[in-house]
C-alpha cells in the first residue's frame, strides 16, 4: 500500500460518496475549528486518488469544513491507493469511534461496511454464499463490540421511510418498534 502525506487544497478533497456520518456545526464542531485555528490540524485527513482528478476523502470530513471555517486553504492527508470496498470499510470504522452518531447514520455505515466487505469476499465458484453473509455479519458486530443481531437490526432500520427514521434519530420511537416498522 503506497501512502504519502501531502498538504492538499481543500477544493481538492471531495466528499465519500453517500457519506453516511452528517457534518454538523454544533459546539464540537466550535471546538475543532479553535483547535485548527491554534495548534493546526493535528491528525491527518485519510484520502485516496479519484480516476478524475483530486482526492476522495475517507477520513477527515469534519476536520476539513473545521479547516475552512478556520480559513485555511489546504490540510495535511494521508494519501492511499486503496480500492472502493477497503476506502469504504476504513471510512466507517474511522467514524463508527465517535460519539453522538444517529440511528440512521449507524444503519447506512453498517450496510455499507456489510456490502463492502461481501464485495471484496466475493466467490465465483458454485458453492453457496450464505457461510460468507454470515461471517460478514459478524466480522462487522466484532469489530464494532455488539452483537449479530444488533447489527442487523440496524441495518434493517435502511428500510424505514424518511419520515420514520427521522423519528428514530429525533428519539421519538425506539430501535426495536422501528425494526419491527421496518417490516410493514
Amino acid at each position: 500500500m503506497k501512502e504519502t502525506i501531502k498538504d492538499i487544497p481543500l477544493g481538492e478533497l471531495h466528499p465519500f460518496p453517500d457519506h453516511p456520518f452528517g457534518v454538523r456545526d454544533d459546539e464540537a464542531m466550535e471546538q475543532t475549528v479553535e483547535s485548527i485555528r491554534e495548534y493546526g490540524v493535528l491528525t491527518p485527513a485519510i484520502a485516496r486518488p479519484r480516476e478524475d482528478g483530486g482526492y476522495e476523502l475517507i477520513a477527515g470530513h469534519r476536520r476539513k469544513h473545521a479547516c475552512e471555517l478556520a480559513g485555511l486553504m489546504t490540510m495535511p492527508v494521508i494519501v492511499r491507493d486503496i480500492d472502493r470496498n477497503t476506502a469504504t470499510i476504513m471510512m466507517v470504522d474511522s467514524n463508527l469511534q465517535r460519539e453522538n452518531i444517529l440511528p440512521s447514520e449507524r444503519a447506512k455505515a453498517y450496510k455499507m461496511k456489510l456490502e463492502a466487505i461481501k464485495r471484496q469476499g466475493k466467490r465465483h465458484d458454485l458453492t453457496s454464499t450464505q457461510p460468507v453473509q454470515k461471517l460478514s455479519v459478524e466480522q462487522v458486530a466484532e469489530e464494532a463490540g455488539t452483537s449479530r443481531e444488533q447489527i442487523r437490526r440496524y441495518i434493517r432500520l435502511n428500510e424505514l421511510q424518511p419520515e420514520l427514521m427521522q423519528l428514530v434519530d429525533e428519539g421519538k420511537i425506539g430501535m426495536t418498534p422501528a425494526v419491527e416498522i421496518s417490516y410493514l
